[in-house]
């Protein structure tokens, strides 16, 4: 084998590799998830060019547009709260959702740091 052909069938198996690890499931890619979530207070810009404010209910995504709306529940209580996507993240494994401290708040999980959620789409 050529090293031409070397190179070809080598930077064949990194693509069909690499697509296996941005695949998404169905519930993903319509917008509906659940996994886990933690909570955020930061002073900095977010990943859409705004200031983070702590006090509004916004969250972090890792793929939904930003201005979406999304309403998270707490599996452990049901309450629920309807957020904005105005950043990027969590970049935790197994984390899905990264919310402001007011709507960690809403949902109770402000103490516990982390909490298990389902997630869907309500406008984007």
């Amino acid at each position: 084998m050529t090293p031409a052909k070397i190179k070809s069938v080598a930077a064949a198996a990194l693509f069909t590799a690499g697509i296996g690890l941005v695949s998404v499931s169905d519930s993903q890619a319509a917008g509906a998830g659940c996994g886990g979530a933690s909570w955020y207070a930061l002073t900095s810009k977010t990943a859409s060019g705004e200031r983070m404010n702590a006090a509004r209910l916004t969250a972090a995504h890792r793929s939904l547009k930003f201005g979406t709306k999304v309403q998270v529940t707490n599996k452990r209580n049901g309450k629920s709260v309807v957020v904005r996507i105005n950043d990027r993240g969590p970049f935790i494994r197994g984390r899905v959702i990264d919310l402001s401290k007011a709507a960690a708040s809403q949902i109770g999980m402000i103490s516990s740091g982390h909490a298990s959620i389902c997630y869907r789409v309500v406008n984007s």
